[in-house]
């Protein structure tokens, strides 16, 4: 019982904990009734150089928080990529599952994404975490070799060579990623809350 009631308590904790995430994101792409305060680094002359204009919002850089006034534009654009990149892999790994099945493990034997994350032995965490810290430092190590994980100069992983010689086409390029970024931030955010609220999203049933 005891084994039992310590598993209950660490699943309640990670949703909630999961929730308390999912409200903060929403919070932050609310529109605050504040007034913009005088001692803004006014940072929007920034976004006219990037990319990220398209008719999805407006014909402009989607800004509707007035980020820009407070957060350099290029350290905001790193953060969007990263957390886009993140969410496109969370998507495949929350349907792979589902639809090939586990790996052959004694610790995680469900394809519930969220229980999985539960049943995952803390060693496994742990080289996770070191393993995130190793890619960071070599991307760290590129961009001061001079190449970009923006697209602003070479790339720094381009096994497929996907990059493009001609501009056009890689603000293109460039587009088609956040664009794809910003679809998978949105639906993994989606799956979660409808795996936490059934019925939420419109997920497919199963999924």
């Amino acid at each position: 019982h005891t084994v039992t009631n310590r598993r209950l308590h660490t699943k309640t904790t990670m949703k909630t904990a999961i929730i308390a995430t999912l409200v903060g994101s929403a919070a932050a792409f609310a529109p605050s009734p504040v007034a913009r305060v005088e001692s803004s680094l006014s940072y929007a002359k920034e976004l006219d150089s990037m990319a990220g204009v398209s008719n999805e919002v407006g014909g402009k850089v989607w800004d509707p928080c007035g980020l820009s006034d407070y957060v350099p534009a290029d350290w905001a654009r790193r953060a969007e990529l990263s957390n886009g990149r993140s969410a496109m892999l969370a998507t495949v790994g929350w349907f792979f599952p589902k639809i090939f099945g586990t790996f052959d493990s004694t610790d995680v034997t469900t394809t519930d994404p969220i229980d999985a994350i539960l049943q995952s032995d803390p060693q496994w965490w742990v080289q996770f975490i070191v393993l995130c810290g190793v890619f960071e430092s070599w991307k760290y190590n590129q961009e001061m070799s001079g190449k970009s994980f923006l697209g602003g100069a070479a790339p720094a992983v381009d096994y497929l060579k996907l990059w493009p010689e001609d501009a056009a086409k890689q603000e293109e390029l460039k587009l088609k990623e956040l664009k794809n970024a910003r679809l998978a931030m949105i639906g993994i955010a989606g799956l979660v809350s409808n795996h936490l609220l059934p019925g939420s999203c419109p997920v497919p049933p199963g999924f």
